[in-house]
């Protein structure tokens, strides 16, 4: 079933002599898990910000994006913020909290659930992802990785329809990469799954990866079809598989 669609989206930044989104068409089904790759500045960031009203960016726009078959924008605040789950780069633009477990709770509280839910949720998510030695610490004394992972466990604990992930897993390390990948398939399964990732190795089991190019898609499809297929995909691969080898 389709849960999110771009129908030929474009979009430039005010005072921008290009577009920053070409023609963009993709849908998404529900449970689907599809990653976006690419050049820096190809327009990545720009698409996945159209997908959560909250965030969208202003400029000049062409083109509809629909949640569930109806214009994206037509829909309540609340809904969107309990439904589409968006987690920046920066984890520091979305803490909002003094400690770790009011972190947690904090969306499942702005969503008037019962008590006794808010706390079950919290402590399946601080279990899941092992934060209980660090549960009652400060937010401000966390690592970056640490952060990147209170904002996952936070999205993850409000059972969002959609999960966004805005290359915000670049200060983890491979374990918690891993831990994450599986959290995606047994804590989420049925969540529909749209992030940015610089690490292709962590995100070949995606059901489909897109490749953006100067503001538009040049391919599409699984990891071992775009290295046939794509030029780009196949070039920053190898980059990375090159890097990986000289770090060993």
């Amino acid at each position: 079933m389709e849960i999110l669609r771009f129908d030929s989206l474009s979009f430039a930044y005010p005072n921008a002599k290009h577009r920053t989104l070409d023609s963009v068409s993709l849908t998404m089904e529900a449970g689907e898990y599809v990653v976006l790759c690419g050049p820096s500045g190809c327009g990545k960031t720009t698409l996945l910000r159209h997908a959560k009203p909250s965030l969208a960016p202003a400029g000049a726009r062409e083109g509809t994006v629909r949640y569930n078959g109806k214009p994206l924008a037509e829909l309540p605040a609340d809904t969107a913020a309990a439904e589409i789950g968006f987690i920046q780069q920066n984890p520091d633009n979305q803490i909002v909290t003094d400690f770790v477990w009011h972190e947690l709770a904090f969306g499942l509280e702005n969503l008037a659930l019962p008590v006794p839910v808010i706390r079950r949720r919290v402590a399946e998510m601080a279990a899941f992802f092992g934060m209980e030695p660090w549960f009652r610490q400060k937010t401000c004394e966390l690592s970056g990785g640490q952060k990147q992972l209170l904002n996952m466990a936070s999205a993850l604990a409000m059972n969002p329809k959609i999960l966004i992930l805005d290359d915000s897993t670049s200060a983890v390390d491979t374990k918690t990469d891993a831990l994450i990948r599986k959290a995606f398939r047994e804590e989420i399964p049925d969540t529909t799954k749209l992030i940015i990732a610089q690490r292709i190795s962590s995100v070949q089991d995606a059901d489909r990866i897109l490749v953006l190019d100067q503001g538009r898609i040049s391919g599409m499809g699984t990891h071992d079809e775009l290295l046939r297929t794509n030029e780009i995909y196949r070039d920053i691969y190898r980059l990375q598989q090159k890097g990986a080898g000289e770090n060993e």
